[in-house]
């Protein structure tokens, strides 16, 4: 009888990742603090280790990361860049295994169950992930090795940045005996507050409880916490993910209610997240507009379309039409697209194309011209019209 061979669940995650590339393209900011976010009134997406010291991190308002570190290089995000890195990326993950899971677009899950035997130990494997994706991208990462999923994402936070932490099936109980609870994946503020009121510090003082005692408490909530307090977690590594959604937003430097910048922001967005659905084969039937006023109240509105599209103009149309439905009378301070529902719609099929059809396929021969001529040229080689001076973010 062939024994089951030990799980094994790695985690990358990618060392200050947007700020990484930005000093791989330009190596002049290596060692400086860097601080990547957008607009004067957005937020910190991420920053540069020399700029942590100063006490800046992510989802920081950008005012404030100013205010912590004044000498820091700000810099936009470029999304588009960083994706194409997240691919390469993930291109070294597939030549270790089958079972690669993307997380996000600077972390990743990758079964090694068995593989030990074609790369070395499981630590060896590890290793040498790491070391692969530096030298195929030129970027660091950080790397946990463990018995499953959500000991493995915190392994990889332990030793940043570029660390290994391997965390061996016999030294588990050991681990969460001194884990503290709120490390405990799913344990928010309020949860926390519950569990330190009931004297439970680590995961160990929660697994010391009955699973009666939590389901009661916490009801489902808290029979994944007690799953998890003993570290078990049976979610596999899933190497397809299917979207659910795609949307692009933008917080502005001042509020505004003025139309012309609101539409023109909506058009822009509308390519993006066409450009970005036509590159991936996908097309949604709902449309999703997403504002939010000066004082941080947020506003959604939403249309269904009889057949899921893809093409900039009926996104941006349909976006439009909710934006003047909904009518703000106050300044908003963002604004959003998105769209969803992906699948195949209503379809009329007929010997000659209506002139509904030819529209809609004049549009799409020409959304394929703009995407063509941005991979080739970059984004601002070609700009419609409307967005040939576009209001300033």
């Amino acid at each position: 009888m062939t024994a089951t061979p030990l799980r094994w669940i790695l985690h990358l995650d990618m060392d200050a990742f947007y700020a990484s590339v930005e000093q791989l393209d330009n190596p002049e900011l290596r060692g400086r603090p860097l601080i990547v976010g957008g607009g004067e009134r957005g937020v910190v997406s991420t920053c540069s280790y020399e700029a942590r010291a100063f006490g800046v991190r992510s989802a920081m308002p950008l005012f404030q990361a100013r205010k912590l570190c004044p000498r820091a290089v700000f810099l936009p995000v470029r999304m588009e860049r960083y994706k194409e890195k997240s691919r390469e990326v993930m291109a070294v993950l597939d030549g270790f295994s089958p079972l690669v899971e993307q997380a996000s677009v600077d972390e990743a899950y990758v079964d090694l169950t068995g593989l030990e035997r074609i790369f070395g130990g499981a630590a060896e494997t590890a290793r040498a992930v790491r070391d692969a994706v530096r030298e195929k991208t030129g970027l660091s990462c950080s790397v946990g090795l463990a018995p499953v999923k959500f000991l493995a994402k915190i392994a990889s936070d332990m030793n940043k940045p570029g660390g290994l932490t391997v965390l061996l099936h016999a030294d588990v109980p050991a681990f969460l005996e001194k884990l503290p609870a709120g490390r405990i994946p799913g344990v928010g503020r309020q949860t926390l507050a519950q569990l330190e009121s009931l004297g439970m510090r680590t995961a160990a003082d929660v697994a010391r409880q009955s699973a009666e005692f939590w389901s009661k408490r916490l009801g489902k909530a808290g029979e994944a916490l007690y799953d998890r307090a003993r570290g078990i977690d049976g979610r596999p590594v899933r190497p397809v993910v299917d979207p659910k959604s795609e949307s692009a937003e933008n917080t502005f430097a001042r509020d505004t209610l003025d139309r012309e910048i609101l539409a023109a922001w909506l058009l822009r967005q509308a390519e993006r997240v066409g450009e970005s659905l036509r590159r991936r084969n996908l097309a949604g039937r709902t449309i999703t507009l997403k504002v939010k006023y000066g004082d941080f109240v947020q506003v959604t509105r939403a249309r269904t379309l009889k057949r899921p599209t893809n093409l900039t103009r009926p996104i941006y149309e349909t976006a439009l039409e909710l934006l003047e439905e909904l009518n703000p009378a106050r300044p908003l301070r963002l604004i959003g697209v998105g769209v969803s529902h992906f699948g195949e719609g209503e379809r009329q099929f007929s010997l000659l194309p209506e002139p509904e059809e030819e529209d809609r396929q004049r549009e799409a021969r020409l959304d394929n011209a703009l995407d063509e001529l941005r991979r080739k040229f970059g984004r601002g080689a070609v700009v419609r019209g409307k967005l040939f001076r576009p209001p300033e973010e």
